[in-house]
């Protein structure tokens, strides 16, 4: 028996992110940045050179009357800004393709790893917020990933080169000009801390936002909130939120733009000192006037570079609340994963053996407790109980959907948790009360249980489950697209599609959650039916709703509570009297009287899907 756990929830470590993280994963792609940062050098010590060209022309050129110089070093002056241009936008392409692999690679790895989370993440988890975080986080940081590193390297190269060239030519005013760089430190890092918990804010109210439209605008939600008339309520609740993001993407804007404001004054206020300064030594004869206007133009080559390094600080600051979301995403462990040394199963047989089983969401909250029963291969065990004894919890640990608290589940005496998820899902097959189907075709839908099957499996299939001859009257036959969750299709064609669906994964072991329920007297006759055909030798455990899977029932487990509190046949369970018996009277009470009406109006109903085939109400593809 395996110890106690509680990691049968999902969590995940919120915690701040370090630019080093956001630079590894640059890393995959290294061979490109060095040829960008190349790029890059070139274009900046070419864009050094033009303020000397003009240097050159004010204090040689022109006083010396040299046509020849003054026209070459007119057309470098042409010459070198466009090919910079021409290497920038090769740089550029490189720069974007490098920033959109890494975004690649972001949103792959968040839904690799989401793929992996057990089933208790997305049941306390929204679905909005999910994808608010796959699609959305990763697109805000789109513009931070992809020029950082280069514009961080591009611009330090342009400062340092700009401030060497500038103590070349004079000293006194060099230093004059880095006083004011400081001023420019000065509300970076308020600022930045401001715009980071904006930020973050902002992409949260924007996950609450795409979950109420993911909600809202489900079939499922459509449909509540027309049949409760919750329109002006749900129209309230988005006009909420909306306003809640446009009003924190306000601030965002107005703190950048007051920010860029006091910045974009240093500018401006450095010039000027330096042409107080510069001029004062022209006129005392001290500084050319060629020395004076090249330095003026390395200046700016100094603030706005500085300006950009700041500004880039910012959008990183910004950006990192936003990773901090993704990396919280990537950082989730799974707590359903292979043991180190699984092994594969091979030649199932499908005996299922519950043993001492206990499970808890939470701790000390238990679900089940001491659970143990065993269903030999080919048998069906039907599982009883009032609703909230745990059913459903005890069918979806078959399939390794939760591990238990304590206990094990074995499959032909392998405990699941040591053999690989892989071969241990692909001997199991579950129809479920409420069949999902993805919004695509028919055939598409079939396949998601095999992906190769071929033309004539899916029809074989389908024929099983009674369904093929109603597909096959559609216009466009198995390529016909269901739409959002089957919801095309009435209940009786989606159960019968799902059914095929499990004929065609042929699982050793099959799970219903009793698949007739909620379906109409007519519909559960072909669901029947095809049950029938899709039960032969597999080892069945099936929630039971109805009297005839428990009268066709092997064993009968009835639970309460969480515990085990009877097991046998019908009759001995009903011999022996209790829970199920009082279950027998009030809640299978009415099949009782069902199966009492006219044996031969009975018979006749039973005898419809061998005889038809199918239904015929699949709605046609519009």
């Amino acid at each position: 028996m395996r110890g106690l756990s509680d990691k049968n929830e999902a969590r995940a470590t919120f915690k701040d992110v370090k630019l080093g993280r956001v630079f590894r994963l640059f890393r995959p792609y290294w061979r490109r940045l060095a040829v960008i940062l190349v790029l890059a050098l070139t274009t900046t010590l070419i864009g050094l050179v033009p303020p000397l060209l003009m240097k050159e022309i004010v204090d040689t050129a022109i006083p010396g009357a040299d046509k020849t110089m003054l026209v070459t070093l007119a057309l470098l002056m042409i010459a070198l800004p466009a090919a910079s241009g021409l290497i920038g936008i090769w740089q550029n392409h490189l720069n974007n393709q490098v920033g959109q692999s890494v975004m690649r690679d972001l949103r792959y790895t968040l839904f690799h790893n989401l793929q992996r989370q057990s089933i208790a993440f997305f049941t306390s988890t929204r679905t909005g917020d999910v994808i608010q975080r796959l699609v959305g986080d990763v697109q805000a940081v789109q513009s931070a990933v992809t020029g950082t590193v280069v514009q961080a390297i591009t611009q330090a190269i342009t400062v340092l080169g700009t401030a060497a060239i500038l103590f070349r030519l004079d000293w006194r005013l060099a230093l004059l000009a880095l006083t004011i760089v400081p001023l420019f430190l000065i509300p970076v890092r308020k600022v930045s801390a401001l715009r980071k918990t904006l930020r973050l804010d902002a992409q949260k109210a924007r996950g609450d936002m795409s979950s109420q439209l993911t909600e809202s605008f489900g079939v499922s939600g459509a449909m509540l909130t027309r049949i409760f008339t919750q329109e002006t309520s749900q129209e309230r609740q988005f006009r909420q939120l909306n306003d809640r993001v446009m009003g924190l993407e306000l601030r965002l804007a107005l703190i950048g733009r007051w920010y860029g404001t006091a910045l974009a004054l240093l500018v401006p206020f450095g010039t000027a000192i330096i042409y107080l300064y510069g001029g004062w030594n022209v006129i005392s004869g001290a500084m050319s006037l060629g020395s004076i206007i090249a330095f003026v133009s390395y200046i700016r080559r100094l603030y706005e570079p500085t300006q950009s390094l700041l500004n880039l600080h910012l959008e990183l600051a910004t950006a990192l609340g936003i990773f901090q979301r993704i990396f919280e995403y990537m950082d989730l462990a799974p707590d359903i994963v292979d043991a180190p040394n699984a092994r594969t199963l091979a030649g199932v047989r499908g005996r299922v053996e519950f043993r001492g089983v206990s499970f808890a969401y939470r701790p000390k909250r238990y679900a089940l407790r001491d659970v143990s029963f065993t269903a030999e291969p080919g048998q069906t065990v039907a599982l009883v109980g009032p609703s909230g004894a745990g059913k459903s919890t005890l069918i979806s640990m078959t399939a390794r959907l939760y591990d238990p608290t304590a206990g094990a589940v074995l499959l032909d005496g392998h405990d699941i948790r040591d053999v690989t998820l892989e071969s241990l899902r692909s001997s199991i097959a579950v129809v479920t009360q409420e069949s999902f189907l993805f919004h695509g075709t028919i055939a598409g839908n079939l396949r998601f249980a095999r992906e190769n099957a071929t033309d004539a499996e899916l029809i074989e299939a389908c024929r099983k489950a009674y369904i093929h001859d109603a597909i096959a009257a559609l216009p466009d036959g198995y390529d016909t697209v269901v739409g959002e969750r089957g919801y095309r299709l009435s209940g009786g064609e989606r159960q019968r599609l799902s059914i095929a669906r499990a004929i065609l994964r042929d699982p050793r072991v099959l799970i219903l959650d009793e698949a007739t329920s909620h379906l109409d007297s007519q519909s559960e006759a072909y669901v029947q039916a095809a049950l029938e055909g899709l039960l032969g030798s597999r080892t069945t455990l099936v929630i039971a709703h109805r009297l005839s899977t428990v009268l066709a029932a092997d064993n009968i487990v009835v639970l309460d509570q969480g515990r085990i509190v009877a097991q046998g046949t019908h009759a001995e369970l009903l011999a022996a009297g209790g829970l199920y018996a009082t279950l027998y009277e009030t809640q299978f009470a009415a099949a009782a009287a069902a199966s009492a009406e006219e044996p031969q109006a009975r018979d006749e109903r039973d005898r419809q899907p061998r005889r038809r085939g199918a239904g015929s109400g699949i709605h046609s593809a519009e």
